[in-house]
């Protein structure tokens, strides 16, 4: 049995998507956002000199750059005990009541919340 059994497909896919993009890289997170036309965007945390986002913000400028007016759902892999408030807000942006999965690093979901929670 694995860690997204128990999901909706699609939410599965993209925990899967967020852990591929983490292990791949080896960055501290993992990211995946999906569309209001069910396409995914994947990406990990950039810390650079002159550039640092977490994994969902990538995630979530990867997919505006690619067109995407709004977002169904987004999932980031990481250990820290919370999503990071820039993340959320990123997602916020374009939907407040996109429902954002943190998971474990063996792809569990811990937590799911809406992104602009009151």
């Amino acid at each position: 049995m694995s860690a997204t059994a128990d999901l909706d497909p699609e939410d599965a896919k993209i925990v899967t998507l967020a852990r591929g993009s983490r292990a791949r890289t080896g960055a501290p997170e993992g990211a995946a956002v999906r569309d209001l036309d069910g396409r995914t965007y994947t990406a990990a945390s950039v810390a650079l000199p002159s550039l640092t986002l977490t994994a969902l913000q990538a995630a979530v400028a990867a997919a505006v750059s690619s067109g995407a007016t709004g977002l169904e759902a987004a999932a980031v892999v990481t250990e820290a005990a919370a999503v990071d408030p820039a993340s959320l807000a990123a997602v916020a942006d374009l939907t407040p009541t996109a429902a954002v999965l943190r998971a474990d690093l063996r792809g569990t979901v811990v937590e799911t919340l809406v992104a602009a929670a009151p």
